[in-house]
């Protein structure tokens, strides 16, 4: 039987358990609700963001993707598809920057973007564009995105631009090739165009030479996208240069003077070459008209070939001392030879007389000197009529003609002879050949044969390029070139050099002389041809080789079509040639000739 005390503790346990059940269910009843809304605002929270990303996708496809697409196909044609290509500096021979790499930039504008009025920006942009507000707002207005504001920016100017923060304004980093020197040697660098793609000149021949091993990645890469940044470390970690045997100095000489003796005679064009006849280097290569190749697409297409390597012309007289020397080594005269002048004489149906027929009429007889002083064309059908004309072929294939000289510099004319059956049976081809005419060469092929007249017999390849020099200035590479072919003896290239001298002391080279000085030359004045026929237009030259006493350099000019009654090639081109002779003395430091 159990005891009250004992009874009462259990009801008291009891009812405690029942509270305390009572209790937890009155809690969990309070918090079931709470939970709840707890629940149900992170599934909103949830369900809004999914919505919002939604939107926001839709406006990037629907709205802004036309927008976003094209800017991205801007992009990729500027960085991608033709992703920027570095190339070496040119320089002359004393150091000066002829071609060089720039950064320039190109601002777009993307008005769907703009967080200020076109206005506000037109009226930041206008002063460092050099452009009216007003301008900028109507460029703006032309469509959403993708507007090309301005080209060839400066870096200086693309740093302000930045520094605006501008929405909606874009700067595309490129690579610009720059000329400071313009025109000067346009002919023969060429240029870079706004493609990037090299035309004409050096920066095409040269191109592998010019490629730096960025640039090369860069071009390996065309078709593959790729983010360029100008300021990459990578651009300055190749520091070689492309130098030329070219000096500026004489080159700014030779174009002044041949664009004065242009102007004066009304001629069509002129080139003026002066060449180092012991290597073939050559020191001044220019022709005119020019261009400026900054703005090569202002030229016209006949500026930009370098004519004196392209094209083709009748080289006349100065072809006569090539003759003499040709003479000489097939002991068919010598120098005590003499010739008996008529002044006009028929081969075949064919009249041939001297240039100052009418006034002179017939010289008698001359020793060669003479007819070389005289210019005599009688004379020289006389000399060379002696050689087999077959042999006399011959000579002209191992003197060159109908092959290039090999110079680095592209599109190089290849000199035109008749066919061998044809000069070897008509007596008229050798007959004209002997005084320039009925054949074709290039100016740069007749410097390289005067050459062979100054570094006894040699013939040199002509050349622009010295190779390619470090930072310190000296050569990591050079081309390769053929060793000289001897094609006459020295004693015969002496011989034929002072023949050459007494042209310019007492003959029609007398223009040419320079006081205190031994020069070698020879006049020309060839008619020009027109469909098989003899105009009354004329090409005019001269060459010039100093010191006679130890020759080395060689000065070619032509002037091609010069007018008037006086125009001849010692009247057009004889002077141009002191004057770069004058130049070439101080330049190169050239004593005058001892007195003897």
């Amino acid at each position: 039987m159990t005891s009250p005390a004992v009874s009462n503790r259990r009801k008291r346990r009891k009812t405690a358990q029942k509270g305390h059940r009572c209790s937890v269910k009155s809690a969990q009843r309070i918090r079931r609700p709470a939970l709840r809304v707890r629940a149900l605002l992170v599934w909103l929270v949830l369900i809004l963001a999914m919505v919002a990303l939604i939107w926001r996708l839709a406006q990037l496809q629907l709205v802004q993707g036309p927008t976003l697409a094209n800017m991205a196909s801007q992009q990729q044609q500027l960085y991608g598809l033709n992703p920027p290509v570095e190339r070496r500096p040119i320089i002359d021979r004393q150091g000066n920057v002829l071609a060089i790499d720039q950064v320039r930039f190109t601002l777009y504008a993307h008005p769907i973007l703009f967080k200020q009025s076109p206005e506000a920006v037109a009226e930041a942009l206008g002063t460092m564009l050099e452009r009216s507000p007003a301008s900028l707002v109507e460029t703006f207005g032309q469509q959403r995105t993708g507007i090309t504001v301005a080209k060839d920016i400066p870096e200086e100017i693309a740093h302000k631009i930045h520094d605006l923060k501008q929405d909606g304004l874009e700067l595309i980093p490129n690579l610009k090739r720059f000329y400071p020197q313009q025109d000067l040697f346009s002919e023969i660098v060429g240029y870079v165009d706004l493609e990037g793609n090299a035309q004409a000149g050096l920066e095409y021949s040269s191109r592998e030479q010019l490629l730096t091993l960025l640039g090369r990645r860069a071009e390996a890469k065309s078709t593959t996208p790729v983010r360029f940044d100008p300021t990459d470390q990578a651009l300055s970690s190749d520091d070689l240069q492309l130098q030329l045997t070219l000096d500026s100095r004489l080159q700014r000489v030779a174009q002044i003077r041949l664009r004065q003796q242009l102007q004066a005679y009304g001629a069509k064009r002129g080139t003026v070459m002066v060449m180092d006849a012991t290597n073939g280097a050559l020191l001044s290569m220019v022709t005119e008209p020019s261009y400026d190749p900054n703005a090569y697409f202002d030229a016209d297409l006949e500026w930009i070939k370098n004519w004196a390597v392209s094209d083709l012309y009748e080289p006349g007289s100065t072809f006569k001392p090539i003759n003499v020397a040709i003479a000489l080594e097939e002991n068919i005269a010598d120098v005590d030879t003499t010739i008996y002048d008529e002044g006009r004489i028929t081969i075949g149906k064919w009249p041939i007389k001297n240039a100052d027929y009418a006034s002179a009429g017939g010289h008698g007889t001359l020793t060669l000197t003479e007819v070389l002083q005289y210019s005599s064309n009688v004379g020289m059908v006389h000399l060379m009529a002696k050689l087999d004309p077959q042999r006399y072929f011959d000579w002209l294939l191992k003197l060159g003609f109908g092959k290039p000289t090999g110079i680095e510099l592209p599109a190089e004319g290849i000199a035109q002879l008749k066919d061998p059956e044809q000069f070897v049976r008509s007596r008229i081809e050798p007959a004209t050949t002997s005084f320039g005419q009925g054949f074709a060469t290039t100016p740069l092929q007749m410097l390289q044969l005067q050459a062979s007249l100054a570094n006894g017999g040699k013939l040199v390849t002509p050349h622009v390029i010295n190779g390619l020099v470090d930072s310190q200035g000296k050569v990591q590479w050079q081309p390769e070139r053929p060793t000289p072919e001897q094609v006459f003896s020295s004693q015969t290239a002496t011989e034929v050099l002072k023949m050459m001298e007494a042209v310019v002391q007492d003959g029609t080279g007398e223009a040419a002389q320079v006081p205190g000085y031994r020069i070698a030359g020879k006049t020309g004045t060839a008619q020009k041809a027109l469909n098989g026929y003899y105009t009354q237009e004329r090409i005019t030259s001269f060459v010039g080789i100093l010191p006679v006493e130890t020759p080395r350099y060689v000065v070619l000019a032509v002037v091609d079509n010069p007018k008037g009654d006086d125009a001849y090639g010692s009247t057009v081109a004889a002077p141009i040639v002191k004057t770069i002779i004058e130049s070439l003395v101080s330049i190169e430091g050239i004593p005058p000739t001892p007195a003897s």
